[in-house]
C-alpha cells in the first residue's frame, strides 16, 4: 500500500513506471525469492538492534540510550549484517551488487530520513526503516533522482527523499513486525521487579514468571542475565525451566516438540532462538472448552486465575 494519498491515475503511471525499471524489477524478484515473508530480513534487524544495545555488557534495552556516536553507526552495522545474511557481493560503485546490479543500503530509524549521498544519483537503493517502539519495519528500493530529493545542506551533501516523492518507493515490506523487544514494551512496574533482584537466575526467573505467552528472545534472556552462560540460566538442572515448574510454568524454546506444545495450548509458538512460558494446569470439568496439550499422559490447559500452582509435567524431548 502506497504510503500517500494519490489519484488513481498517478497510481497507475507510477505502478507502470516501477514496472518498466527492469534493474528495480530483477532486484524485487532477487530479494522476494531468498526472503518471500521478509522473516529472515526482520531478524537481521532485531539482531542489529541488539547487537548495538549490547544488553549482556550494558544491561541496555532502549534505544533512547544509545550514544551519538553507537546509533550513527547503526547504518552501517544493518549494511554488513545484510550482506552477510544474504551473501551479497560487493557493489562496484554501490554497496551491494543484488543480481548483478549495483543497490546501495541506507537505513534510517526515523522514517524518512535516509541520507543518500551524491554518488547514489542514478543508482537503485534499499532504503530501510526499522522502529523498536513501533516494532515494525520496512524496506523499499527507490531509483535516485534528483528532483525527487532535497537539497542537502550537511558537510556531506548527501540527500533526503522529499516527502511527496516517498511514494516514488517500491515496498518489498511496509510496516511489517518486528520481533518484538520485551524489556522495552512490558509493564514497567513488572520490569522494575525483575531488575530489583541481584541474581541473573532470580531476574531470569522473575521475567518468566511475569511476562507470559510473549516471544522472548535471545537478547533478551542474555541482557536480565548478565552472564557469559545465560542459556544454561534458562534450562533445567537448575535453570529457570526447572525452578519453576513446581508453579506450574513452563518455558517452551525453539525446539520442534515445545512448538507443537505451545500450539496446542493456543500459544505463540517460539521461533528461532526465542523461549515462551505460560502457566498450565491439569483439565478439570470448568475446563471444558480451553485448548489442551498431553503431557505425561494427562491433559493440560493453560492455568486461570482461579487454578492453585500445582507441578507442572517435564516437557518432550528436544527434537528439532
Amino acid at each position: 500500500m502506497l504510503p500517500f494519498d494519490i489519484s488513481a491515475a498517478q497510481n497507475i503511471a507510477l505502478a507502470e513506471e516501477l514496472k518498466n525499471d527492469a534493474e528495480l524489477q530483477t532486484v524485487r524478484r532477487e530479494l522476494m525469492s531468498s526472503d518471500p515473508t521478509g522473516e529472515r530480513f526482520s531478524a537481521v534487524l532485531r539482531n542489529t538492534i541488539d547487537q548495538l544495545l549490547n544488553g549482556e555488557v550494558t544491561g541496555r534495552y532502549d534505544w533512547a540510550k544509545l550514544n551519538k556516536t553507537e546509533r550513527t553507526h547503526a547504518g552501517t552495522l544493518v549494511e554488513i549484517n545484510l550482506q552477510r545474511a544474504f551473501n551479497f557481493a560487493d557493489g562496484h560503485a554501490m554497496d551491494y551488487q543484488i543480481a548483478g546490479i549495483d543497490v546501495d543500503c541506507k537505513y534510517s530509524q526515523t522514517f524518512g530520513g535516509w541520507m543518500i549521498p551524491p554518488e547514489a544519483r542514478g543508482h537503485l537503493c534499499l532504503l530501510v526503516w526499522a522502529n523498536d517502539y513501533e516494532s515494525r519495519w520496512s524496506a523499499g528500493l527507490f531509483r535516485v533522482r534528483e528532483e525527487w530529493l532535497n537539497r542537502g545542506n550537511n558537510r556531506d551533501a548527501k540527500l533526503t527523499v522529499k516527502a511527496m516523492h516517498r511514494d516514488k518507493i517500491d515496498w518489498l515490506w511496509r510496516n511489517s513486525a518486528l520481533p518484538e523487544n520485551v524489556l522495552l514494551h512490558m509493564d514497567p512496574c513488572d520490569r522494575d521487579a525483575v531488575f530489583a533482584l541481584n541474581s541473573g537466575q532470580q531476574r531470569l526467573n522473575e521475567l518468566f514468571r511475569r511476562v507470559q505467552r510473549r516471544r522472548i528472545g535471545r537478547n533478551v534472556v542474555r541482557t536480565v542475565a548478565q552472564q557469559k552462560d545465560y542459556m544454561k540460566r534458562v534450562r533445567g538442572n537448575g535453570g529457570s525451566r526447572s525452578a519453576l515448574r513446581a508453579e506450574g510454568i513452563l518455558i517452551m524454546g525453539d525446539y520442534d516438540s515445545h512448538r507443537a506444545v505451545a500450539e496446542q495450548l493456543g500459544v505463540l509458538p517460539p521461533r528461532e532462538g526465542e523461549f515462551v512460558s505460560v502457566r498450565i494446569a491439569a483439565r478439570r470439568p470448568h475446563h471444558e472448552d480451553a485448548s489442551y496439550v498431553i503431557l505425561d499422559g494427562q491433559p493440560w490447559v493453560i492455568a486461570t486465575s482461579d487454578d492453585p500452582p500445582e507441578m507442572a509435567p517435564p516437557l518432550p524431548s528436544h527434537t528439532r
